[in-house]
């Protein structure tokens, strides 16, 4: 089975091809079901391949053919089939699956159907690329393939400002993290002369460290934009101006995973770069807490759900910076199901609210909504890491082992924002399903959303409650600490138990703590919210205007760049088309003159023949007189 690992990414290349080349005029509404069939197939056989590597646990490389071999420069297309990318094609495919059966409902009155079910396979596809790679060169074949389609399904609504704004921007910021990539690329292929992870890995002492910090910053730097890390986050929370199953998509198994995975599969050079990794979990925990501070003032539920999803992917940076890659992992794989699960869940609030997504219209849908309700209450739950909820395992194996490896400071900001993140989570779910109606008219017209959306949002329940315990449990010595074991280098320091527990127990009164102070002041209003903003004044309008990083952005760099791009339009327009236009007028002017000249009257051009006959002759005589000097 492990042979034919490529008819996974090949099933949604295929939907993408037959929706692009027959959807719109032939196929209409079966591309939804074709894709979904597509990525079904795949995710089928990404268990398969899963349960085959769990049986050899040997990575095995798959060549499919010799893409580059000029000189010493060789590069295959091939995939590497180990623990680390069996794990995530199974988190990609299933949740994919789950977001392209979902989709088919809520887009079903979209005008763009086809054209929605033609990117969305390729996003995956793109994605599946990129895990199966097995060189530098490969993955990032992937990498702009989801930077690509995650401009195209942004902006999917592109008649509309704000969606096509927000896609640029995604664009342009991703392009600054893959300068970093790229630079990363070629200076790996210059120290160690291939770009292939086994071999790069197996001669990794042969670099100073010098050059390896530079490599392995290069590569953060193109994970911060990829993964929305500070400074390049705020590309994310714009995102969802995009359909809810893009964003879905985005946060939850495609895009901002892969900053994740590619530091992730990289840990051997970032071990052997020492400074490097410290500078990875301060930029994740520095991320996690100011992402989730900013969730605590949003009204619209997605752009909740996107700064935690910013918080989130700061954690699992945090935890590699921390030398506990598996853990990263862990979390990445949970936090795929419970915050798809938010994303699906807000849409199906958007869709039965008839598109309203302000917390403040929102309120008692409980009653109207009993599915939607209790599997977001599931997945606020495990975003929040109560036990036994996926969250739980996952997140507490990140503060524990900042704890246990030396990171008493990262450990603080985990704890703090694992306060917040309870606190917003719980603020958003009570704003929308609780209380009274805010909007008596969306209340009476609320509805559950259709079975084929409801389906997906309980099979994403049933993951959030039982991947954690399945994956994680005992607490740092479950399965997946045995499966990734062998493929990623950790650094952790094995606890005893009653540290384990000691610590979890802090994690868990963290998320108590924000789940109660939410509900005092939502429920009992002690304090009273607007209370508190009046209170928190300044500090407020900074929260609420996102730190003003986006007017910092316009200001010093937008501004100027449209400066430039002004003063560059003014050079062309007045210098070079300015020379090269008056050399056209002279020559234009030359000729409307000299063109007098034909007049087409043979006495005309004889008088001109005799006029210059006669100058000749004066000029002759001039010289031969010496009335004119040579």
């Amino acid at each position: 089975m492990i042979e034919r690992v490529w008819l996974i990414p090949a099933l949604p290349l295929a939907a993408f091809l037959l929706n692009g080349l027959l959807g719109r005029r032939w196929l209409r509404h079966a591309t939804g079901p074709i894709a979904a069939t597509a990525l079904g197939l795949s995710a089928a056989m990404a268990v398969a391949i899963f349960l085959e590597v769990l049986a050899a646990r040997a990575p095995t490389v798959v060549t499919l053919y010799r893409w580059i071999g000029v000189g010493d420069f060789k590069v295959d297309v091939a995939a590497l089939v180990d623990p680390l990318s069996s794990v995530m094609l199974l988190v990609v495919t299933i949740v994919s699956f789950l977001v392209h059966v979902y989709a088919i409902g809520y887009m079903e009155h979209d005008r763009g159907f086809y054209r929605f079910f033609t990117w969305l396979p390729l996003f995956v596809f793109a994605m599946l690329i990129l895990v199966l790679a097995d060189n530098y060169l490969l993955m990032f074949v992937g990498w702009e393939g989801v930077g690509l389609c995650s401009y195209l399904l942004i902006g999917f609504w592109f008649e509309k400002t704000a969606p096509a704004l927000a896609a640029k921007k995604a664009f342009v910021m991703n392009r600054i993290g893959d300068w970093g990539f790229t630079i990363g690329m070629i200076t790996t292929f210059l120290v160690f002369g291939t770009m292939n992870f086994i071999e790069v890995f197996e001669h990794v002492d042969i670099a100073s460290q010098g050059v390896l910090i530079l490599i392995c910053l290069s590569f953060f730097l193109g994970a911060a934009g990829k993964s929305a890390q500070l400074p390049l986050h705020s590309w994310l929370p714009d995102a969802m101006e995009g359909p809810t199953p893009v964003s879905a998509l985005i946060h939850a198994a495609t895009m901002v995973t892969a900053g994740v995975y590619l530091v992730a599969r990289s840990t051997p050079l970032f071990h052997a770069a020492g400074p490097a990794l410290a500078i990875v979990g301060a930029v994740g925990a520095l991320t996690a807490i100011f992402a989730a501070t900013i969730a605590l003032v949003q009204f619209d539920i997605k752009r909740v759900m996107a700064y935690s999803t910013v918080s989130q992917l700061g954690y699992m940076f945090l935890a590699l910076g921390v030398g506990a890659p598996i853990a990263a992992i862990f979390h990445l794989a949970t936090h795929a199901f419970f915050k798809a699960l938010l994303f699906l869940g807000s849409g199906s609030v958007i869709h039965g609210a008839g598109g309203e997504q302000d917390l403040r219209q929102l309120g008692g849908l409980r009653r109207k909504m009993p599915v939607t309700y209790w599997t977001m209450l599931i997945a606020g739950g495990a975003l929040a890491a109560l036990p036994p909820l996926a969250g739980f395992w996952s997140k507490d194996e990140i503060v524990g082992a900042a704890f246990m490896n030396g990171y008493p400071l990262l450990w603080g900001v985990g704890i703090l924002t694992g306060i917040l993140t309870a606190f917003y989570i719980t603020r958003a779910l009570w704003l929308t399903f609780h209380g009274q109606p805010r909007d008596q008219h969306i209340f009476d017209h609320a509805h559950e959303s259709p079975a084929v959306m409801t389906f997906p949002l309980v099979a994403l329940a049933i993951g959030s409650v039982g991947v954690g315990v399945a994956l994680g449990f005992p607490p740092e010595g479950g399965f997946i600490h045995r499966f990734l074991g062998p493929v990623l280098e950790t650094h952790e320091q094995a606890p005893e138990y009653w540290q384990i527990l000691l610590l979890a127990a802090v994690s868990v009164v963290a998320g108590l703590v924000g789940i109660l102070s939410a509900l005092s002041m939502y429920v009992r209003h002690r304090p009273d919210p607007s209370a508190v903003a009046r209170a928190a004044g300044g500090y407020y309008r900074v929260l609420l205007n996102k730190y003003y990083v986006d007017d910092l952005y316009d200001r010093r760099f937008v501004d100027v760049a449209r400066a430039l791009a002004g003063a560059s339009w003014a050079f062309d327009i007045h210098i070079i088309d300015g020379i090269a236009n008056r050399v056209g007028w002279l020559a234009v002017g030359a000729g409307s003159v000299l063109r007098r000249a034909q007049t087409g009257v043979v006495g005309n051009y004889a008088l001109s023949v005799m006029v210059g006959l006669f100058a000749v002759l004066v000029l002759y005589a001039g010289f031969a007189a010496g009335v004119i000097r040579r």
